[in-house]
């Protein structure tokens, strides 16, 4: 099968890791795959073994996502935007895809709806029309208004033959977060959760009994690291491990090093930060789709504290899920102080182990069965 999947990050880099995840399984069974990526370029995430389509990047203004920035930081432009559908399109003409997968759209990134139905309408008028998914995570921001799950509704009912729901049904129904209508249920294919491989132990056993403290790929987490910081004080006896990710990680870090004591580390995140987290004391972080994963792949005794700026719910839906295991505690960003992150990390780390859960994380091989299995019948 020939597959291109389309994905634009905004603010983190959750969404193109996922892609990515999915992009291995088809490469590992022997498919061809190309991600068209839109947000900004993520080198911590690229192992080159997917080719990758990068076009002229947009990130949001923050968590302004009606305004999107090119990677000057200035408005994107018409000229810009129009130089993004040229290049999606003459990728689809050129690949011809067996599969075309849409991350989020039209679920979300409706500030991007142009150059989606661009695409959408040119892979309808194609001489072999493709299997054309939507591709979703376990919990999306909920419609602010009725009129959006309208839209994609209406969208759904115009392009797409599924919309493959990144989760067990069981744990996370898509009801959760958003309206599923009586025309949008039969399109719904839940596939599991869409993890790598369970990470193995780190080697050199890096990260053992540390408090390792992240924020995602984005320039995201000020509150937080503040926040570990000043518990990392009230800690001296115990080494503290703080990953800065984004495009200024290395500005961002270096200023918290001069602020931060001699019991913390501030680096850039890192590739084997899945594997520390075998060895970790506890995890602190918000509480994003992968990172999520990360923990309960691992069994690591967890504070979550859930992004919630600019009225972001999701992952204060999905910390709440979480919380009712054994291990892992949440703390709004409202609440957030040293002395709460303190006594909250206490918590976690006093309860009883959590062994890493193994089941249920393979939605991107199930992924790759349920689309060759409709390619099939079309």
């Amino acid at each position: 099968m020939n597959v291109m999947i389309v994905v634009t990050h905004l603010l983190g880099t959750g969404h193109l890791a996922r892609a990515l995840t999915l992009a291995r399984a088809y490469i590992t069974l022997g498919h061809t795959v190309t991600i068209a990526s839109g947000g900004m370029p993520a080198a911590q995430l690229d192992r080159g073994d997917v080719q990758i389509l990068q076009l002229p990047p947009v990130r949001s203004d923050g968590v302004n996502f009606t305004v999107l920035l090119d990677d000057q930081g200035a408005p994107a432009s018409d000229a810009m935007m129009g130089d993004r559908i040229a290049a999606l399109l003459g990728r689809l003409a050129a690949q011809a895809p067996d599969i075309l997968i849409t991350e989020l759209f039209p679920f979300g990134r409706r500030i991007l709806r142009a150059e989606f139905e661009a695409l959408l309408q040119a892979a309808h008028n194609l001489p072999h029309r493709p299997l054309i998914c939507s591709s979703i995570r376990d919990i999306l921001a909920p419609p602010s208004k009725p009129k959006k799950a309208v839209l994609a509704d209406q969208l759904i009912d115009t392009f797409y033959d599924m919309v493959l729901v990144h989760s067990d049904r069981d744990v996370t129904p898509l009801e959760l977060s958003w309206p599923v209508s009586e025309a949008l249920a039969p399109k719904l294919h839940y596939t599991g959760f869409v993890a790598p491989p369970a990470p193995s132990p780190h080697p050199q056993r890096s990260g053992t009994n540390e408090v390792i403290v992240s924020a995602g790929g984005g320039d995201v987490g000020a509150h937080i690291f503040a926040a570990a910081i000043g518990a990392a004080r009230q800690d001296p006896d115990r080494h503290w491990r703080i990953l800065v990710g984004g495009a200024d990680a290395a500005e961002r870090g270096a200023d918290m090093a001069r602020a931060a004591p001699a019991n913390v580390t501030v680096e850039p995140a890192r590739p084997d930060f899945r594997q520390m987290l075998h060895h970790a004391a506890a995890s602190v972080s918000m509480c994003g789709y992968n990172t999520a994963l990360d923990v309960l792949q691992t069994g690591c005794p967890a504070v979550f504290i859930p992004f919630d700026a600019g009225s972001e719910v999701e992952q204060g839906l999905r910390a709440d899920a979480l919380a009712r295991l054994p291990g892992i505690a949440v703390l709004r960003s409202a609440d957030l102080s040293p002395d709460r992150l303190t006594k909250a990390l206490l918590e976690v780390t006093l309860t009883a182990c959590r062994a890493p859960r193994q089941a249920g994380f393979d939605g991107a091989r199930e992924t790759v069965k349920i689309t060759a299995h409709h390619l099939e019948a079309m």
